[in-house]
């Protein structure tokens, strides 16, 4: 981890909660944010680790969220994009890390003293409604996965991320169909949907001329009708 000191106004408009804030409120939180880099599979922190009262987004990269079971199992729980908040309690509950939060690629956090942040939550509430919002999504999600690993078929559970991706990163045109933003290896949907890495190419080869996956995690998606179908049967 490299600390770089003080954010700045450009890296504060990263976080999407900001991007409507006045210039005078955002440079009030300069001197009480900071900006820490890590390198490619540096860990930020540990599930169960205390974490000190601050805000916490990603300005550039990507971070993998996972949990550890009883059993040893891991689960990843979601990939957070540039932009986004991430480890709620440090705000809202115990200060104790829900999960272990892993930098996949070279990436900037930004965080704010909580403090800091209540003074301008003062004169700008919608702030809060766009945190609480944000981490409003996380429960939820967090709710579907659970629900799905125990209920629903890993089939349902694979298409449903892709869906999820989709929705949420979005897709460019290929000449092949829908090809996602995101990249997700076999080894990483197979944690996040609860499923063997065997298991999961198995289950895209079931896809073959609907979904086409390329090696590093490049999905393309030829027919989302047919996707759906493939989940209902």
């Amino acid at each position: 981890m490299l600390v770089k000191g003080y954010s700045s106004l450009a890296q504060l408009q990263q976080l999407s909660i900001f991007q409507d804030l006045a210039i005078a409120q955002l440079e009030s939180l300069i001197s009480c944010s900071y900006v820490k880099e890590y390198q490619q599979d540096e860990i930020v922190m540990h599930e169960g680790d205390r974490i000190p009262p601050q805000l916490h987004g990603l300005i550039t990269g990507r971070l993998e969220i996972k949990k550890t079971a009883d059993n040893g199992k891991e689960t990843i729980m979601r990939l957070i994009p540039p932009g986004e908040l991430f480890a709620a309690p440090a705000i809202f509950g115990n200060g104790i890390a829900p999960a272990t939060v892993i930098s996949q690629v070279k990436s900037q956090i930004l965080t704010i003293d909580r403090e800091a942040l209540l003074q301008v939550i003062s004169q700008s509430p919608e702030i809060s409604l766009g945190i609480i919002e944000v981490f409003n999504q996380r429960l939820q999600q967090l709710h579907n996965t659970v629900h799905g690993l125990i209920s629903e078929r890993a089939m349902v559970r694979l298409i449903k991320l892709l869906q999820y991706y989709s929705d949420r990163d979005g897709t460019h045109f290929d000449e092949q169909g829908d090809r996602l933003n995101i990249k997700l290896p076999y080894y990483q949907i197979a944690r996040s949907i609860g499923i063997t890495y065997e298991e999961c190419v198995r289950l895209f080869k079931k896809l073959k001329g609907i979904v086409i996956y390329q090696r590093g995690g490049t999905i393309i998606v030829r027919d989302w009708k047919k996707l759906v179908t493939a989940s209902e049967q």
